[in-house]
């Protein structure tokens, strides 16, 4: 039943039906492939002007990523988890940020966004070189590529530090006198 208004009809032939939908189905992919693109990993944080390569496809290229630094870890990780980078930073999160652009990386870039967490055991830190399973290293890896991590001691009163490895301490009370 027609009830009143306006009405259109438009008569178009089967071709024209065709690249009409070919056209959308196109538009769409296009616009769906933006989107993806905006939200992945840029292919510039792969590797840095300094020559750092932030690969982590794999373990080959996690354990790589992690020996351009001086550390070496067990092959096999400790601990393989799913992280959500928080949509908002609170102070804490703000100052591991702070840490995590020493590295050219920059974790407010993945707010809200879900990533890997890869943990391994730490064979050389100084100091700690005996203690097994006492000194971790954490990569946070999104599409590939490490967005974020750190070095932490599992001890009590621990510490959590920046990939860079660490001078060795000059030990004074090792030095003898003689007079």
């Amino acid at each position: 039943m027609y009830r009143g208004g306006l009405m259109f009809i438009v008569s178009v032939r089967s071709s024209s039906i065709k690249t009409v939908a070919l056209s959308v189905l196109l538009v769409a992919c296009a616009a769906v492939g933006l989107v993806a693109a905006g939200k992945s990993v840029s292919t510039a944080v792969t590797r840095s002007a300094s020559g750092i390569s932030y690969l982590a496809g794999d373990a080959t290229q996690r354990i790589a990523f992690l020996s351009q630094f001086g550390w070496e870890v067990e092959e096999d990780p400790v601990e393989v988890s799913e992280v959500i980078v928080p949509a908002e930073f609170d102070s804490a999160y703000a100052d591991y940020n702070e840490m995590q652009k020493q590295h050219g990386l920059d974790l407010a870039k993945y707010a809200g966004r879900r990533a890997k967490r890869w943990t391994y055991q730490v064979k050389n830190y100084p100091g700690y070189e005996a203690a097994d399973g006492l000194v971790q290293a954490n990569i946070f890896v999104l599409d590939g590529a490490v967005i974020g991590g750190d070095i932490c001691s599992l001890e009590q009163d621990g510490f959590i530090q920046s990939f860079i490895y660490p001078e060795k301490e000059s030990n004074t009370s090792d030095v003898q006198t003689t007079s």
